[in-house]
Parts: structure tokens; C-alpha cells; sequence
């Protein structure tokens, strides 16, 4: 049961992941794609790490319950600086003159 579960998060991870990539591929500007990269490649790594976490902890072992606490702390640690880099990616680029991309000739 839990090798199912686990299964289904990194797929679902994995999906998180192939959407950011299309994103950062097919957004025009450099703070549109900034989204995808921030957003889905946090909650791509969220299930990812979650279900190696759950498939590493089934074995119940102080050595397993470490390295699934370790996981988890990894992901924390990513929620926390994720947002934070973007934020300062973004401030350097409107520190920098980029301008956010507008559509041309539409009312």
C-alpha cells in the first residue's frame, strides 16, 4: 500500500515538474517565467521528496525515521528559500531596467 502511495507522489511530482519546465518554456518574459519556476518546481520537489520520505520510512527503523526526518527538513528548508529567491531574482531584475512584457497593438 504505501509503495502505491509513494508511487502516485513522485508521479504527481514528476507532473509538477514536466509543467513548470512547459512554463519556463513558453512564458514570454523573464517575470512570467519566473512563476513556474517559483510555484511548480515547490510543490514538484513537495510531493517528490514526500514519497521517497513515505517509501524510505515504511521500514521501521531509528535509521529510516532519521533519514525520512532529514527529507523533511529538506523540504521545509526549500519552502522557506524558494519564495525568498525569487523575490530577490525578481528585485534584481526590475533593479536592472527589465520591463515586464506588454501585448503590443490590443486595446
Amino acid at each position: 500500500m504505501i509503495n502505491w502511495l509513494s508511487a502516485i507522489l513522485v508521479i504527481g511530482g514528476l507532473i509538477f515538474f514536466f509543467g513548470g519546465s512547459i512554463g519556463i518554456i513558453r512564458f514570454p518574459d523573464f517575470y512570467s517565467r519566473l512563476h513556474p519556476a517559483g510555484k511548480l518546481d515547490t510543490a514538484g520537489q513537495l510531493f517528490t521528496m514526500s514519497g521517497i520520505a513515505l517509501y524510505i520510512a515504511q521500514d521501521a527503523s531509528l535509521h529510516t525515521f532519521l533519514t525520512a526526518a532529514k527529507i523533511v527538513l529538506i523540504v521545509i528548508f526549500i519552502y522557506i528559500t524558494s519564495p525568498t529567491a525569487t523575490h530577490a531574482i525578481i528585485d534584481a531584475g526590475v533593479r536592472a531596467g527589465l520591463k515586464p512584457w506588454t501585448k503590443e497593438g490590443q486595446s
